[in-house]
């Protein structure tokens, strides 16, 4: 088990073998997943979850960095030396700089989740 799982199983002790499910959630959730084990159904599901989460901050980054033509890093660094061709104060700018840094952030983030899985 890696450090993280063990963090998070500490902080909520309860594993998915011990989680109540209402019965219609878990026919539900073995029929989607024609899985008959419930743990290896629920883990299939929040797997496929944070793959589909992952493509689309990808997708959202991809469309970014070919508005802007460079990577965030590129972009953030532009914008606190103020040479960005455009006014980094500007209401698109800032809200386009807002929009990347939470998808990069939250990219992150679900990667760190899902390399334990």
């Amino acid at each position: 088990m890696g450090a993280k799982v063990r963090e998070v199983a500490h902080r909520y002790p309860y594993t998915a073998s011990r989680l109540s499910l209402p019965p219609q959630l878990g026919v539900l959730l073995t029929e989607l997943t024609e899985i008959p084990d419930m743990d290896s159904a629920l883990r299939k599901v929040l797997s496929e979850y944070l793959a589909l989460k992952l493509e689309s901050l990808e997708g959202k980054i991809a469309g970014f960095e070919a508005k802007w033509d460079m990577s965030f890093e590129a972009f953030s660094e532009k914008c606190a030396e103020g040479t960005l061709e455009r006014d980094a104060y500007a209401y698109e700018v800032e809200k386009d700089f807002w929009d990347w840094e939470q998808a990069v952030t939250l990219k992150q983030h679900y990667e760190a989740i899902k390399t334990p899985w």
